[in-house]
């Protein structure tokens, strides 16, 4: 029987994040001790407009298996609360990821974990590892669903299409995601901004950390000398190799705007990990569907044939 419990953790700027950790009851004692399946914990997490809803189909399917699943929720989405201040994809990074690994490790003493994220998730875990590299080691995995952070502009057109939307959101302030259908939480123009300024300008720079800021961190003790003023925004693309996690990059050749092939195969190329694996799910691929944005991860040919894909990959990494 799936079971289905709710803790919420609080970050270091006093927000409530809200993490759901779905299992099966029934089925995780007697998967435990099988020579040939072992239970691992998965943590998951999605990107804008969303909330739990976006991964829970996957993190039952992954649950019925036996895995221990966890599923958090960004503030401002779902069940977490929503801060006075305004943040972007950097600030879920710097702090709700950090509020949730670090109960996942110092209250819940997890001895493995693996990571599934949809879009923007991905994004994030990739800016908290590269602040965090003490978490690198502690992760078995990471299977990242149309990720990408700086390569949607691959083009002319999609670079026009990109400096119209974020024009119009300007204007808006947000984007109604509601109205669009892109989801059930609208997003500010200050949170998308960040998007858009690293796809248009082809960087993935911080926006409030300077290279000063980490000069003296143990983020460069595997990396050659950083040749780049301290006053300089902090550069996550350079440090993207410090990742050395075993990476299954998915994308979805119907997904044309947010994370187009080309853009997730960018992001994919620079972590530089000949560990990694990447696979573009597509009819000419003689896959069921050329996907879109959503669907990737939520629809049922997703969950025929992409699914057990991501389950092999944490069973061949598990511990």
């Amino acid at each position: 029987m799936l079971t289905e419990n709710l803790t919420f953790v609080r970050t270091k700027d006093n927000v409530q994040i809200a993490i759901w950790h779905i299992f099966d009851s029934e089925k995780q004692p007697h998967l435990a001790d099988c020579a040939t399946h072992k239970a691992q914990n998965i943590f998951l997490t999605h990107g804008t407009f969303s909330d739990k809803k976006t991964c829970l189909r996957i993190a039952e399917y992954l649950a019925i298996l036996g895995h221990h699943c966890y599923i958090m929720e960004w503030r401002a989405h779902g069940a977490s609360s929503t801060p006075k201040d305004k943040f972007d994809f950097e600030t879920v990074a710097t702090y709700d990821y950090e509020a949730t690994f670090r109960y996942f490790f110092e209250e819940l003493k997890l001895n493995n974990l693996h990571c599934v994220t949809h879009s923007g998730g991905g994004i994030g875990l990739t800016m908290f590892l590269i602040q965090n590299p003490h978490y690198i080691d502690k992760i078995n995995s990471a299977s990242m669903f149309a990720c990408q952070a700086y390569g949607a502009a691959s083009n002319p057109i999609s670079y026009v299409k990109i400096l119209v939307v974020k024009l119009l959101t300007r204007l808006l302030c947000y984007i109604p995601a509601k109205k669009l259908k892109l989801g059930p939480f609208n997003e500010s123009y200050y949170t998308m901004s960040q998007w858009y300024n690293w796809n248009l300008c082809k960087n993935f720079h911080s926006s409030f950390i300077k290279q000063g800021d980490m000069n003296k961190s143990d983020i460069n003790k595997n990396r050659a000398p950083y040749t780049c003023a301290d006053n300089q925004p902090f550069d996550y693309r350079h440090h993207m190799p410090t990742i050395t996690i075993p990476i299954y990059a998915i994308s979805a050749k119907g997904d044309q705007f947010i994370s187009p092939t080309l853009g997730c195969r960018a992001l994919f190329n620079d972590f530089n990990n000949h560990t990694n694996t990447f696979r573009e799910y597509s009819l000419s691929h003689g896959d069921l569907d050329d996907y879109s944005h959503s669907r990737i991860l939520n629809s049922r040919p997703a969950a025929k044939e992409v699914w057990p894909t991501v389950a092999a990959w944490i069973e061949k990494h598990a511990t």
